[in-house]
């Protein structure tokens, strides 16, 4: 606990104000997308849609790092705030934008403020709580993501029904006044005073580096080739620009990263399995719902259940997992999570429309035990093994690494979609005497113009992509027993508290 006085620090009021700002955060995804075709209707540019979240990624990935490293040299309170104070200001402004680029444009500065909020809230977590006692709160921390991802829906469809879009955006400016206030009356933290020195120039590199990989990610096989002159230029800058940053780290007095941290078993398998654990929540976040609705033939309420599981078990779990690693450990804790990964992905393997709803429930729910037990047992443990100094950015980088493999799995998972799909279409074109495109089954997300489909080419449809979100499925399974055999070789934790 150190740099931390807990004779002036209220730890439970500090807690209140950080679980509030968390879920300001947390909602904001879920709410945005739900009122996303009302904003389209009144704004227009629906050639900008996926730039309303691309954009927020984009920026909360480069900065989550550069944050973590300000607040090992200048303290977590200032940080916060800062990163806060932020987002509201990108908030009000997405709430008065009367175009679409001018929302995109606010977007990032709401992710500019984002990329602070969740791992200094988990830094704070760590530094106010001992070991014993900060598995449980993060157990507690990961419920808010939990509880949002429940409510952000729902609230989203109140507000657009019943007050207007912009509140969706202005709803976040009281609860992070009070994130801030509670912060600022009841956080009392020494920072040393000596001389602060700043890598600028690794900081430059990371954002260019992040920024480049991060649109390639995003644009690749979408709004761009992968062999196009855009994307082959972006990788060029990424490699270039990555290269420099590690000679930079290498050089450096103060690093932003310090390499050093990969070198520590316990973070670097962590940190791994964070990556490929995040390819699979978005994997199931973004396909397991057009699944229930086109080839199930469900509502979007019944899709929207099957995925909602997953938010109720991973809160579940991961205040399981607070119990669990001071009964039989880190290692076995995190071995435990990657095995009900495993399982999930096993389930899903065997996903057919004949098993109904229930079913895919039910594999999101053992999905989300998954997560909750190992995400909880990965931060709890690269906490346990560093100091105060740089605990900010160790946490950072693990919240780095959930972003950049959300990034990755809807790239390669979408890819892997797309392709498979293109397959199917252009075998089954002959047999209804006309071209099917990729674009043909979007019909099925339309109810009317799905009844306007004669039975066969019906059929067709919802066959085809039946076998290409099955490709996706089998996708998540490989990444699944890749996950599990990555927390096999977890070490046992030995560090500082």
């Amino acid at each position: 606990m150190n740099n931390i006085t807990s004779k002036k620090t209220n730890r439970p009021l500090v807690l209140s104000a950080l679980v509030i700002a968390m879920f300001m955060a947390a909602i904001e995804g879920t709410i945005v997308a739900t009122a996303m075709p009302n904003i389209v209707g009144d704004l227009g540019g629906f050639s900008y849609y996926s730039w309303v979240f691309s954009a927020f990624l984009l920026m909360q990935a480069v900065t989550t790092l550069i944050y973590g490293k300000l607040s090992d040299l200048f303290g977590r309170k200032p940080i916060f705030v800062f990163g806060v104070i932020i987002f509201l200001i990108g908030s009000f402004l997405c709430g008065i934008a009367t175009t679409m680029t001018m929302l995109v444009i606010f977007r990032i500065i709401q992710g500019i403020g984002a990329g602070a909020i969740h791992p200094i809230v988990t830094t704070i977590v760590g530094d106010m709580y001992t070991m014993e006692e900060r598995a449980k709160v993060q157990g507690y921390l990961a419920s808010v993501w939990g509880i949002s991802s429940v409510l952000g829906p729902l609230a989203g469809g109140f507000i657009i029904q019943y007050v207007d879009w912009a509140w969706i955006f202005w709803m976040n400016i009281p609860l992070g006044i009070i994130g801030i206030f509670g912060v600022v009356l009841f956080l009392h933290e020494e920072v040393t005073t000596e001389k602060k020195s700043i890598d600028y120039i690794g900081s430059s590199l990371s954002f260019i580096t992040i920024s480049s990989l991060i649109i390639v990610l995003v644009q690749g096989g979408v709004a761009w080739s992968w062999i196009s002159p855009q994307i082959l230029l972006l990788l060029t800058t990424f490699i270039i620009s990555l290269i420099l940053f590690i000679w930079q780290e290498k050089r450096t007095i103060a690093p932003m990263m310090p390499l050093h941290l990969w070198k520590n078993k316990l973070i670097t398998i962590a940190n791994l399995a964070t990556l490929t654990s995040g390819m699979i929540i978005i994997g199931l976040s973004s396909f397991l719902p057009t699944y229930v609705q086109t080839v199930m033939g469900h509502s979007a309420i019944v899709a929207g259940f099957t995925l909602c599981t997953l938010s109720v078990g991973w809160p579940i779990a991961a205040t399981i997992a607070g119990h669990l690693v001071l009964k039989i450990g880190f290692r076995p804790t995190a071995i435990l999570g990657g095995t009900f990964l495993l399982i999930g992905g096993i389930l899903f393997l065997f996903l057919d429309p004949t098993k109904g709803p229930i079913y895919a429930g039910f594999s999101s729910f053992v999905v989300g035990i998954g997560m909750g037990l190992s995400s909880t047992t990965f931060i709890v443990s690269i906490q346990n093994s560093v100091s105060w100094k740089i605990r900010g950015v160790a946490t950072s980088l693990n919240m780095f690494m959930r972003i950049i493999g959300s990034a990755l799995g809807a790239a390669i998972l979408g890819g892997v979609l797309n392709t498979r799909l293109q397959q199917v279409l252009v075998k089954n074109s002959t047999v209804v005497g006309g071209n099917l495109e990729l674009s043909s089954p979007d019909v099925l997300l339309d109810e009317t113009a799905r009844n306007t489909l004669s039975p066969e080419v019906l059929d067709i449809l919802s066959n085809s992509l039946n076998q290409g979100l099955h490709a996706v499925f089998i996708g998540l399974f490989i990444i699944a027993v890749i996950t599990f055999t990555i927390t096999i070789f977890f070490p046992n934790l030995k560090g500082n508290s």
